[in-house]
């Protein structure tokens, strides 16, 4: 999955305007303009789309995790230079304070299923040995299952 489709999925899940995404992206990094975030919303192929790299989109995912959850003391989060799917599914469960049941319940909207000790292996250090990479098809599923949970609360 590329970081501009993921992006567009939690935008279209929340139903965030242009600039609350702005205003997400300002939290971490500043240096964002609401004409970035245009141009990374754009679909693959139209003019004007401009790729979202993945200190971005870690950028956002910061931002995002403050929107949800507050400014924690100290010094704000740096945006990782090299993202990965179980970085990127770790930041979405704390900015959205999943538990492993909510997880798995919203991996089973999206008709996905797995244990707990599957899932829990995504969120271990890389190197642990019950460690595993977190595949396009689960995060996939997980944003899918996202959406039929999340969409419908935010249209109402």
């Amino acid at each position: 999955m590329s970081n501009n489709d993921i992006l567009r999925r939690i935008r279209y899940t929340f139903d965030i305007s242009d600039p609350e995404m702005g205003k997400i992206f300002g939290l971490t990094d500043p240096q964002v303009t609401l004409d970035d975030v245009k141009k990374w919303l754009k679909k693959d192929g139209e003019p004007e789309y401009k790729e979202l790299k993945d200190k971005e989109l870690a950028a956002f995912l910061n931002g995002f995790i403050i929107e949800r959850r507050g400014k924690k003391e100290g010094p704000l989060p740096q945006a990782e230079k090299r993202l990965t799917n179980n970085l990127i599914f770790r930041k979405l469960n704390i900015a959205l304070k999943l538990k492993s049941d909510a997880v798995l319940a919203i991996l089973d909207l999206a008709d996905f299923r797995m244990s707990k000790h599957e899932l829990s292996a995504f969120f271990r250090k890389p190197g642990h040995k019950h460690y595993r990479v977190c595949k396009d098809q689960i995060l996939r599923n997980f944003l899918n299952g996202m959406q039929i949970k999340y969409r419908s609360a935010y249209k109402t």
